[in-house]
């Protein structure tokens, strides 16, 4: 059976995609675009984390991060904000920006929403999307920089992406909201596509969770740990599991992921356990047991540890707390390509 680290963990940290916004401009045009807990509410209720997207089906656009030099993004590229960073997106630099928000045109019954905005010049279509999360830790966007870039032309699940786009397509067309399923499963594979391409170009001398999941080994290790938090895992049984000696496996994890092994399964087996706690209603030692501790007084220690609080009092603090909301902003998007649209 072929392991996928990268997709192993995408599912273990419980990331939500979908779309929330179809728009075309016409150049000139220049908007502030940042996305906001509103935009993606009908499947985060209180999302911690963002990942803003940008699919570029027609034209091409400019994307800016304040501070950061402009990115050109063309037809057939997606660009992907890991922390949604605020940022402009534009025809030409030096344009004077308009607020996304104040553009977007809601759809009755809860449809795509969507942005006709410029100046009547050359045409560029845009789908904006996201990635979000109701948790807090996680490696995987920890390990990002602040914009990545993929060409769907190079991406290993091209097929799947394009019949996905044709799907969104024909069913906004026909006056539809897209498969929140298919939608989701096409953000989610944007963001493999953006985050392989982006740890292909990995120095040697860097490290980190990316570093860690491009080994073969190491990659296998983790994937064999997020599979099963619960499993009785040692150093030495991974080091066997992916054909190593006990002192290389661990040598070359630390150096790798930047922890040694046991120390990152065991954060994320207490990250696990506090979203148990969280969203569901398991007693301590029944979550105790799925996270991998033989008895709940040593889980009860190690998560008091971790988070200042016995398991019991923090899901009673949770509980009693307000979700927490995010600032309120807009974001951009667009119609489908012409070529994939008249497939």
């Amino acid at each position: 059976m072929t392991m996928d680290p990268l997709s192993d963990v995408l599912r273990s940290v419980r990331l939500v995609g979908g779309i929330f916004l179809d728009a075309q401009f016409t150049a000139p045009w220049c908007v502030t675009a940042n996305m906001s807990a509103e935009d993606c509410a009908q499947m985060l209720a209180a999302p911690t984390q963002l990942i803003a997207y940008h699919l570029v089906l027609q034209g091409s656009l400019l994307l800016e991060i304040p501070g950061e030099p402009w990115i050109r993004v063309g037809a057939g590229e997606v660009v992907l904000l890991p922390r949604n960073d605020p940022h402009l997106l534009a025809s030409a630099a030096g344009l004077p920006p308009v607020r996304a928000g104040s553009l977007i045109q809601f759809a009755p019954e809860g449809g795509l929403a969507r942005i006709r905005h410029g100046g009547g010049g050359a045409a560029t279509r845009v789908i904006c999307g996201f990635l979000g999360s109701e948790e807090g830790f996680n490696p995987l966007i920890a390990s990002l920089p602040g914009v990545l870039t993929v060409d769907l032309g190079e991406a290993a699940s091209r097929d799947w992406i394009e019949a996905s786009l044709r799907f969104a397509a024909n069913e906004l067309a026909a006056g539809r909201f897209a498969s929140s399923g298919t939608m989701s499963r096409l953000s989610e594979l944007l963001l493999v596509e953006a985050v392989r391409h982006y740890a292909e170009r990995l120095g040697e001398a860097e490290h980190g969770w990316l570093r860690g999941m491009k080994d073969p080994q190491i990659g296998r290790a983790l994937a064999l740990i997020h599979r099963d938090l619960g499993a009785a895992w040692s150093a030495e049984a991974l080091a066997s599991e992916v054909a190593m000696s006990r002192s290389a496996f661990m040598d070359r994890f630390t150096h790798l992921v930047g922890t040694p092994p046991i120390r990152y399964l065991t954060a994320w087996r207490l990250q696990s356990a506090r979203q148990q706690l969280a969203e569901t209603t398991r007693t301590v030692c029944q979550i105790a047991q799925a996270v991998g501790y033989e008895s709940e007084a040593a889980f009860s220690r190690a998560f008091k540890r971790q988070f200042g609080l016995a398991p019991a009092r923090w899901r009673s603090q949770s509980l009693e707390r307000p979700a927490a909301a995010l600032p309120a902003a807009a974001m951009t998007a667009e119609p489908l390509p012409d070529r994939l649209a008249s497939d």
